[in-house]
């Protein structure tokens, strides 16, 4: 897997579905993959942890309330918007 694919397919698991069976649990293993790289901060990645086990709770809401992680938000809000920048 190149490395294009790999960011391609922890930024899909990063915003998995919510309420999908584990799809907290696979936001935040997708979350770490970003931390380690250095795009992402430990206080957010502790946001995803938190919500690891709640497959409803979209962390980004978390984020934004702690005032922590705006350049995460802003790649994750491109994402979806079809702009990547993850």
């Amino acid at each position: 897997m190149s490395g294009d694919d790999a960011l391609n397919e922890q930024g899909a698991l990063v915003d998995a579905p919510l309420g999908e069976p584990w799809s907290g649990r696979a936001r935040y293993a997708a979350a770490m993959f970003f931390h380690m790289r250095g795009d992402m901060s430990a206080d957010t990645l502790e946001v995803y942890r938190l919500c690891s086990r709640l497959d409803w709770q979209d962390p980004l809401p978390i984020i934004r309330e702690l005032g922590i992680g705006a350049e995460w938000i802003e790649k994750i809000e491109a994402r979806r918007s079809g702009k990547h920048r993850t």
